[in-house]
């Protein structure tokens, strides 16, 4: 069933229409979709006796304009839709349809030139990580049981509806065959079970970072879109240094049932929990298009009409953060515009961000711009004339509460290292933008020069080399050999986790916290004495360093180190791992984390939860 825009005079059934690439193109704008739908053809569908026009009927009175059918390892549900579709046109055809008949072809008729259904299935993997396949509308029924057969579904269970089909296929695996086979590839609630993120579970290593990594992956599908703290989108904004490719973050209803259920809200109905998309046009191309750029302002939440989705009020609830920095002006005077002009040298040198200028983090009505036009043109031409080499960034008016606020969209730089006014660099560390140091300029034009041995010399001393250089398919064997004969459960044949490889050897992505400092050396020269800082944040390694001349989070580091040793017998252990204490600094709980290894003690300053994974998250406390 799909959604057509044809004149009364060539008017074509749901089933044969036309492929959604001949629609004609209109306006960009805002569609609700909900690409997360289950029918009756699911084996746990909890409202067994509603009809297929009935569920339509529902889809269609959300103000859904995009939906996916994707039933448990099946596609009896678009089947079951054609085949009532296909019979009505067929007796219509010969004119044999009683009234009845002829209301309910008209009734779907109707439904599909208001909805874009596409077709689809939710595949259960090995270990029971849930993925989302959607296809095009015009994808026959043939070739997405092909698609399941190819996936190891078996041919005796494709019409079955069930989480459980046995042995299937590996996570990297299914991504690459949905992918190839033309389908959008969606890891279905990932934050949650089944949910390939595998968020706060003491292992996963390699395997999680595939399995929300891998290229054939266009987007994840979370169930906390909307939290401040703690979200999944954060986490994957690609903003470290284990996950850096920045993933799009949709939601969907996961409804088994038309309305929700009132004793138990956890049970959403139909649209319940929905994701607007700007497209070009309401097709499964244009679709396709937005999850594969990397235009991630072009999805948000659907929120009720009287409370619509902001993103600058998203945004400054964030605060600001290694990819995020506010600017209530661009004056000239008390050096606003250079604060301005150093994020963007600092994001293209780091991570890339976005900076919004009208707007404080703080909370109330944001200030506004007044002639932002005029305001980016000053930037623009601030930029050409101060930023070497030069760099493209992108401009964009957003209103938000009445006001209007410049957002600049800032790259990671493909020449770094960026400079201003010819000799200063800058960097990104966490909420601040700071002047580099000579050894962070070094790192970064060795990673202009040569990336790869720039990273392997400045991570081999930790042990780490060996993890950040392999490549996907490694990754991709690594993950299904820890699956090799298992089934839709969480453990293998041996009762082990599906990473734990991972966790227990040097080759664990998650030995160390992902974000602090550690000092990894002290001289004294001339009664001063002089730091290297591992830089656990961007992973280089900054010599040195003296108490008097270090940032923020380096000074913490070296006022503990030089006046308050870490004493080992007042950690908390947990195995190797310690918690030595944990204390709310610059609007963020804090930890200082120790590590015991080979007979020497290691200790973390100021890492904070987003960089404790694996067996650290053990640490995690509530705000």
């Amino acid at each position: 069933m799909s959604r057509r825009r044809k004149s009364n005079s060539n008017r074509q059934t749901p089933s044969t229409a036309a492929p959604a690439s001949s629609a004609p193109k209109t306006q960009r704008r805002w569609y609700k979709a909900d690409l997360h739908l289950h029918t009756p053809a699911s084996r746990d569908y909890e409202e067994p006796n509603v009809s297929y026009l009935d569920w339509m009927r529902a889809v269609a009175a959300r103000g859904i304009e995009i939906a996916a059918i994707t039933d448990h390892n099946t596609v009896a549900g678009i089947a079951a839709i054609r085949r009532e579709v296909e019979w009505l046109t067929r007796l219509e055809a010969t004119n044999r349809l009683t009234d009845e008949e002829r209301e309910r072809l008209r009734e779907w008729r109707e439904l599909a030139d208001k909805v874009l259904v596409l077709p689809g299935f939710e595949f259960t993997a090995t270990f029971g990580f849930h993925i989302l396949g959607i296809f095009p509308p015009e994808t026959s029924v043939r070739q997405l049981e092909h698609i399941l057969l190819t996936l190891n579904v078996p041919a005796d269970k494709l019409d079955e509806g069930s989480t459980e089909t046995g042995a299937s296929t590996d996570v990297l695996t299914a991504y690459k065959v949905i992918r190839e086979a033309g389908g959008l590839v969606i890891a279905a609630h990932a934050n949650s079970t089944h949910g390939v993120a595998m968020r706060n579970f003491p292992f996963g290593g390699q395997t999680k970072i595939a399995y929300t990594q891998d290229a054939n992956l266009d987007a994840l599908e979370v169930t906390d879109l909307d939290k401040r703290y703690r979200s999944t989108a954060r986490f994957f904004n690609g903003s470290k240094n284990e996950y850096p490719r920045r993933m799009h973050c949709i939601q969907g209803s996961d409804a088994h049932r038309i309305t929700a259920d009132p004793k138990n809200p956890k049970r959403l109905g139909i649209g319940d929990r929905m994701t607007e998309f700007l497209l070009d046009s309401p097709t499964f191309e244009s679709l396709q298009a937005v999850l594969r750029s990397k235009q991630f302002d072009r999805t948000r939440p659907v929120r009720p009409k009287d409370n619509p989705f902001d993103p600058i009020v998203a945004a400054r609830e964030e605060g600001p953060s290694l990819v995020q920095s506010f600017h209530e002006s661009a004056s000239q005077r008390g050096g606003r515009l250079t604060a301005i002009l150093s994020d963007i040298c600092a994001f293209a040198n780091t991570m890339g961000g976005t900076i919004y200028i009208g707007a404080s983090p703080r909370k109330g009505k944001p200030s506004g711009l007044a002639k932002p036009a005029e305001v980016q043109q000053q930037i623009q031409e601030a930029l050409e004339a101060r930023l070497t080499p030069p760099l493209e960034v992108k401009f964009e008016v957003v209103q938000s509460q009445g006001a209007k606020v410049l957002r600049i969209q800032v790259p990671k730089g493909p020449d770094r290292p960026y400079c201003l006014d010819d000799f200063k660099f800058y960097v990104r560390d966490e909420s601040e933008t700071s002047l580099a140091v000579r050894d962070e300029i070094v790192a970064l034009i060795r990673e202009a020069v040569s990336p790869s041995s720039a990273d392997q010399r400045e991570r081999s001393s930790k042990g780490r080399d060996q993890r950040r250089e392999r490549s996907g398919q490694e990754q991709r064997n690594q993950a299904a050999a820890s699956q090799n004969g298992s089934s839709n459960t969480a453990t293998g044949s041996n009762g082990s986790d599906p990473a734990s490889v991972d966790e227990t050897s040097s080759e664990d992505a998650f030995y160390l916290p992902q974000i602090g400092v550690e000092i990894v050396e002290t001289v004294e020269r001339n009664g001063k004495k002089y730091h290297s800082i591992h830089d656990l944040r961007n992973g280089h390694i900054i010599k040195n360093v003296t108490r008097k001349g270090a940032r923020k989070l380096w000074n913490y580091a070296i006022q503990c180190h030089e006046d308050r040793p870490v004493d080992p017998q007042a950690v908390k252990w947990h195995g190797d791992i310690g918690l030595i204490k944990c204390e709310k600094r610059a609007g963020k709980l804090r930890y200082d984390l120790a590590l015991r290894e080979n007979g020497h003690l290691r200790v973390f300053y100021g890492v904070t939860e987003d960089g404790m994974e694996g067996r650290w998250s053990v640490f995690i406390q509530d705000e």
